[in-house]
């Protein structure tokens, strides 16, 4: 039986921009190869991490979210771990509630999810939002 996860892993920023497609291809390879089927995949870009991890204070972060037999997780870890260009790394399951929200940034980052119409007062010469 399938189920949904969702993996964030940050490599080291001193990759060039082929050398990071590579490495997320890898991951994303060692998924399908083991039957699991990529559903969404954001790339974060550079960003400082909260504190330093092996001397390095920024990495690159990438966001897989996917469809796996629970058995493939180990083998996608294990990857992970043993890949040098991969500095932290963490896989969730998702539950409803977390899928739910994840379809929600999906659709929002893609632009579809529509904006509520901003509600304006107009009296005299001031204009006030409403909550």
């Amino acid at each position: 039986m399938q189920k949904q996860y969702e993996a964030v892993f940050i490599m080291t920023p001193v990759l060039s921009e082929q050398q990071m497609k590579e490495a997320v291809d890898k991951f994303k390879a060692v998924l399908t190869n083991g039957g699991a089927e990529i559903v969404h995949e954001e790339n974060w870009g550079l960003k400082k991490l909260a504190y330093p991890v092996q001397h390095k204070s920024t990495g690159f972060y990438q966001l897989l979210q996917f469809k796996a037999d629970p058995t493939l997780i180990l083998k996608f870890e294990t990857e992970l771990k043993r890949d040098e260009r991969i500095i932290r790394w963490l896989t969730i399951a998702l539950d409803k509630d977390a899928l739910a929200y994840a379809e929600k940034r999906i659709a929002k980052r893609n632009g579809q999810a529509q904006a509520e119409p901003e509600k304006v007062n107009v009296s005299e010469n001031t204009v006030n939002k409403e909550d």
